[in-house]
């Protein structure tokens, strides 16, 4: 598993640090064993099969305690919570933007990779700051939050001329106002 670089890089660590070589070798086809079943675990999230049109049209229709279309066009907070979409009911694209909005993570999205997705998640199809920053709603301190936005900031930092992105910084500064508790905001 390892190649001669690993093995010249583990030995001047082992000299370096006075650490066992055969600690680094046997840490370092750990790694690369979990890496790459870590891989095969999100190849195969990627492979589930999408929701039809059925499924996600009632998850929708749930969501805003609704029985059909109908109602829900005439439903106030449908009404309110998506004056600013460009909705055509006929259209699977249109009640998918309505379940990811609303609902969940469509199955097929799910751990997600590419340049606008952090954490598994696309950024720019989703707006789930808990899960972009790696945090639990329920436990995360206002100085995790910190911290991850911290980490996420330098990477994506525009000034970062490896892997700065002016639009991904943009959406992370904005997820992190709306996870910041209220009063540490400016």
């Amino acid at each position: 598993m390892l190649n001669e670089t690993i093995y010249q890089e583990i030995d001047r660590i082992s000299q370096e640090k006075g650490i066992e070589s055969s600690l680094l070798k046997e840490f370092a086809n750990f790694v690369i064993l979990n890496q790459k079943t870590k891989s095969k675990n999100i190849t195969k999230t990627k492979r589930k099969k999408p929701l039809s049109m059925a499924v996600i049209k009632q998850a929708v229709l749930d969501y805003f305690r609704v029985k059909d279309t109908k109602d829900l066009r005439k439903s106030s907070e449908f009404k309110l919570s998506t004056e600013s979409m460009n909705l055509n009911f006929r259209q699977k694209e249109s009640w998918e933007t309505l379940y990811r909005e609303f609902v969940d993570i469509l199955p097929e999205e799910k751990g997600e990779e590419g340049v606008n997705c952090i954490n598994g998640i696309n950024i720019f199809k989703y707006f789930r700051p808990w899960l972009v920053f790696g945090l639990n709603p329920k436990t995360a301190t206002e100085k995790d939050i910190k911290s991850a936005y911290r980490e996420l900031s330098k990477k994506y930092h525009p000034d970062n001329l490896e892997t700065g992105n002016g639009e991904i910084f943009d959406r992370i500064n904005i997820m992190y106002q709306s996870i910041l508790p209220k009063t540490f905001q400016i």
